[in-house]
């Protein structure tokens, strides 16, 4: 899966920056990818500590740039700069504050161009990677939210299951209505999991995988009440209206969206049952569950979690990632770009 992207790489040089550079993990995946020479790397961290820990590992970390928010040389244009982003939300010896830690310097790396991508999640929790893009970076035009896919790959067996893609299993915990002040519903819990399946085709597109997406459920059109169902039902409709060239149908269970028997059994005449390959689930509970169940009993490898509705390439690594998971959504982010 990731040749494509290689070959993306070799012909656009690409900038990633990593908000923890003194950890073995990160290093090793950075050393690759500079002995590989597919994209340049940026190192957040103190240059003594991130050197010192690549000697003892045996790391060849020579062409990585090292940036310290310590002794950064623009951290006043950069304090500025985020001051403005903020509006009036922090204050200036706030920001700086902020610009002191990895995440939040790692995403005004990207923000002011010095970078072209970001990964991080290493040592951070997904919130503290997410929060500082959503904060500077922003959800791109007509986004209302960030959510994210896997992409899960395997050999052998039936060539339609060997690449699809699962969303949302990291990101959004569940999916609420949206109000103003006065009480009016401004986004519907509905046209979030909408966007969510939405940017989920995409992302599955641009990995190969033309999709065909099942809103999940634990009901067949309309087979069981309550629960989510009316979510993924209101959902399957929206998604359907703001993306009429795909192919998107629900509500629907897994077993329906992937057996062709049973699939045009339960909902006959749909041309998604039975011959699934993009699962929206209804919340983070059924998604991430499923996402894993399916790497740990059904041999597949997972590539996520991959972000998606922001304006720039940032990503999210697994706190029990190892230095492979970190080379490959390394190669993921920047290729994303």
């Amino acid at each position: 899966m990731l040749t494509s992207l290689i070959n993306i790489l070799k012909a656009n040089r690409r900038t990633i920056v990593f908000t923890e550079g003194p950890d073995a993990r990160i290093q090793e995946a950075a050393a690759r990818l500079l002995k590989e020479d597919l994209m340049d790397v940026i190192l957040v961290g103190n240059a003594d500590e991130v050197k010192a820990a690549a000697e003892k590992n045996g790391f060849d970390i020579s062409k990585a740039t090292i940036i310290d928010p310590a002794n950064y040389e623009k951290m006043d244009e950069m304090v500025e700069t985020m001051v403005a982003l903020r509006k009036g939300k922090m204050t200036a010896e706030e920001c700086k504050a902020a610009l002191q830690k990895g995440n939040y310097f790692g995403t005004m790396l990207v923000k002011m161009g010095v970078a072209d991508a970001l990964l991080g999640g290493a040592t951070y929790s997904t919130a503290d990677t997410v929060r500082p893009a959503l904060q500077l970076i922003k959800t791109k035009p007509g986004a209302h939210l960030v959510s994210s896919c896997f992409i899960l790959t395997r050999e052998g067996g039936d060539e339609a299951l060997q690449k699809l893609c699962m969303g949302d299993c990291a990101i959004n915990i569940s999916y609420e209505d949206s109000v103003d002040k006065e009480g009016n519903v401004t986004v519907s819990a509905a046209q979030k999991l909408a966007e969510v399946a939405v940017e989920s085709a995409k992302t599955a597109k641009f990995f190969g995988i033309e999709p065909k997406v099942a809103m999940l459920s634990f009901s067949t059109k309309g087979s069981g009440k309550g629960g989510t169902v009316a979510l993924s039902a209101a959902a399957t409709k929206i998604a359907q209206e703001m993306a009429p060239d795909m192919s998107i149908d629900g509500e629907m269970q897994f077993d329906a969206a992937v057996s062709p028997t049973v699939g045009q059994l339960k909902f006959p005449g749909s041309k998604v049952a039975g011959y699934a390959n993009t699962f929206v689930f209804p919340c983070i509970e059924a998604g991430n569950i499923g996402y894993k169940i399916a790497q740990r009993l059904g041999g597949y490898d997972a590539y996520g979690p991959i972000l998606q509705g922001l304006n720039a390439p940032i990503n999210d690594l697994s706190r029990g990632c190892n230095a492979d998971e970190v080379y490959a959504m390394a190669i993921i982010t920047a290729g994303m770009k």
